[in-house]
């Protein structure tokens, strides 16, 4: 039964188009022989079809459209036949009874064109030209948007304004009496101008400021907050994460922060911060940071867009990446294009000087992860009944490396040899971009899932009681209280940029006490002896790393991180490396107990972590730690700070060269034009007399 599984889901996922196409076929049979029965059923099962892709399908929508066959083709198509059908079976001389429904279902039809048309007008006068939170955007003259239904979703409102001249129709069809499909095309008539109406009234009516005036506002907020340090960051919907792990650090910085953003998708990924967040998508609106306060940018990523912002003179950029490992991703040739780089330990230092990629050594600076401040140290052997295990590997990668994660090769090993000692509690933690690349790790990760949960069937033990639940769902409450943005259903950019507004003093250190409460209520609301699989965002990483006594992971940067509590780790070598060059070749693996694909040395790795005399690692994660890390004197948060200030400092250097070596040389622009005018006048001047 396990091969059949992949057909059947992807038979599954075919089954909406495979119901819409055979409907289609029918609906024409039955209009052509004429036969009610099958005209009614093909008829249904084919709104029944739509219905099914519009709401679990949307991806298949867009290939349906991309094939020409898009919603408003599959509709008139359904509709012709219909009416077809009903002329086939009203018998000779019926067209002139019909002809009125046929011409009412064309006024549908164009008043729904001439409402998709007002919504794209209306959504146009809406798209701003940039976005914003944590910012006073009222003056902008932001309204409320029209509802979703008529804005954004084309499809499924044609296919619901339609349904009551289609249902019209079909019993029209079943007794011969047109006045019922006559009432249908009515009310969806009604139902289509009534939407023309609401889009055109929100188009006649104030509109938000046009992009001029957004610039300008913009403007005038750059010159009134003057930010001095920032975040820079650009990427897909799955990789909000390596921006949210420097949240905090950025907002503990001295000097006024700022968040820049690209993608419109990424303003409501970003996690909860008081720091101004701004998202630009044009290359000609982001170079108006040129003109701002804003002297330094951290990268915590590389993107193309990245070398959009790089062209900006006055502000200097230091790359921060969003966590350190052995993976040629850590030495990419990219960051030599960032005026510093800085990195968390000695380790990287050498993995730049040692990749030979053009990275000068002056300019790598060791700041530590000052991200890593929550987790707890190393306090010795489990002491309650079950050792927990996190199982965190990371993703397949772009370049096709079986290496690169252990989900494919030894996942499934690694998980059943965990989940066959009683005594072991697992916590699965997948990179979330897993399956993202490579389908097959997909596949793999959701067998391991598989795994888990017929564990999990077959283990029992004491649960929490009531309270445990009830101070979760307290906890839960007071956190969704504050992150959680009060939009309506129908809102869209512009109105979340008007209700994200300034925050109120003090949120950032509500959410952090609030978001430690709810980690702490979420671990008591577990059963001890239940396995978890975590892929939501909470609990975070870090927060895994507190409650496991033993992390297996690949060669990432995860490794590194869970190094700061100096705790029993384990790395999965799938690269077909002797375990000897694989030590070499990954410094951070070698603090490590390494385990082969098949997952034989688990029990092994079990007994070391129960019994610390075992374990002949402790010193080498010392000393592996110091070296990936850094000193802990001074703190990791103090070096950030320091490196900030110092890159601050160049680019006031900077700007104070630029502006002694070009003032003098240069006209202003208004004195050359003075002189460009009066040359003319003199040469229009008539000569002297004489």
């Amino acid at each position: 039964m396990q091969p059949l599984a992949p057909l059947l889901r992807y038979a599954a996922k075919a089954l909406p188009v495979a119901v819409l196409a055979a409907s289609f076929a029918a609906q024409a049979a039955a209009a052509a022989v004429p036969h009610l029965a099958l005209l009614i059923t093909a008829t249904a099962a084919n709104l029944l079809a739509e219905a099914a892709l519009h709401r679990w399908r949307p991806g298949q929508v867009s290939l349906l459209a991309k094939v020409r066959a898009d919603v408003m083709v599959r509709r008139l198509t359904c509709d012709f036949l219909l009416v077809v059908g009903l002329l086939r079976l009203g018998g000779n001389h019926r067209e002139t009874i019909y002809l009125p429904l046929v011409l009412g279902l064309l006024l549908f039809y164009a008043l729904h064109f001439a409402g998709h048309a007002a919504a794209i007008r209306v959504r146009a006068t809406r798209t701003l030209p940039l976005l914003t939170r944590n910012i006073d955007a009222s003056a902008l003259g932001i309204t409320p948007a029209p509802p979703a239904l008529l804005m954004r979703r084309h499809g499924p409102r044609l296919l619901l304004f339609g349904l009551p001249a289609t249902a019209g129709l079909l019993v029209t069809a079943a007794n011969d009496e047109p006045e019922y499909a006559a009432a249908g095309i009515a009310l969806s008539v009604a139902l289509a101008a009534v939407s023309l109406a609401t889009l055109v009234r929100s188009l006649v009516r104030r509109r938000p400021a046009s992009p001029e005036e957004v610039l300008e506002w913009f403007d005038g907020w750059l010159a009134a907050y003057r930010p001095t340090v920032g975040m820079y960051f650009s990427g897909g919907a799955s990789s909000a994460y390596q921006a949210n792990m420097w949240l905090e650090a950025l907002a503990g910085l001295d000097g006024r922060p700022v968040i820049v953003l690209r993608e419109r998708f990424m303003m409501q990924r970003i996690g909860a911060t008081d720091i101004p967040v701004v998202c630009i998508p044009k290359v000609s609106q982001l170079l108006r940071l040129e003109h701002s306060a804003l002297k330094l940018l951290i990268h915590p990523a590389n993107s193309g867009k990245t070398s959009q912002i790089l062209r900006i003179p006055s502000i200097k950029h230091a790359f921060v990446n969003h966590g350190e490992s052995d993976k040629l991703s850590s030495c990419n040739p990219y960051a030599k294009a960032y005026d510093e780089v800085w990195v968390a330990g000695p380790a990287a230092r050498e993995r730049y000087a040692l990749a030979d990629v053009g990275i000068e050594d002056r300019d790598v600076v060791e700041i530590g992860r000052p991200q890593l401040a929550p987790i707890t140290p190393y306090t010795g052997p489990p002491t309650g009944a079950y050792t927990t295990v996190l199982y965190a590997p990371t993703w397949e990668g772009w370049d096709g490396n079986p290496g690169n994660t252990s989900v494919l090769l030894a996942g499934e090993n690694i998980v059943r040899a965990l989940l066959a000692d009683p005594g072991v509690r697992l916590l699965y933690k997948p990179h979330p971009m897993t399956g993202s690349v490579d389908p097959a790790a997909g596949a793999a990760n959701e067998r391991i899932q598989a795994l888990i949960h017929e564990a999990n069937r077959a283990r029992t033990g004491p649960r929490p009681g009531p309270r445990a639940a009830a101070e979760l769902a307290r906890r839960t409450a007071e956190l969704d209280a504050l992150t959680a943005a009060s939009f309506r259903d129908d809102a869209d950019d512009a109105e979340r940029m008007l209700v994200q507004g300034t925050p109120e003093p003090g949120r950032a250190q509500a959410v952090a006490a609030a978001t430690t409460a709810w980690e702490a209520a979420h671990w008591a609301s577990l059963p001890e002896a239940e396995h978890q699989i975590i892929t939501a965002p909470q609990p975070a990483l870090y927060s895994c790393f507190n409650e496991a006594d033993l992390l297996i992971s690949d060669v990432s940067s995860v490794v590194t991180d869970y190094l700061a509590g100096e705790k029993p780790y384990a790395v999965a070598n799938t690269s077909d490396l002797p375990e000897e060059l694989f030590r070499d070749a990954f410094p951070t693996v070698r603090a490590a107990t390494i385990l082969t694909p098949d997952g034989s040395g688990v029990a092994a790795l079990l007994d070391s972590v129960r019994h610390p005399a075992d374990d002949g690692l402790a010193a080498a994660r010392a000393g592996l730690k110091l070296h990936l890390l850094g000193p802990s004197d001074p703190p990791s948060h103090a070096r950030f700070g320091e490196a900030a200030l110092g890159l601050c400092e160049v680019a006031d250097e900077h700007r104070v060269r630029m502006s002694n070596r070009l003032l003098p040389a240069i006209p202003s622009q208004r004195g050359a034009l003075e002189e460009a005018v009066a040359a003319d006048e003199e040469q229009l001047e008539p000569a002297p007399e004489g």
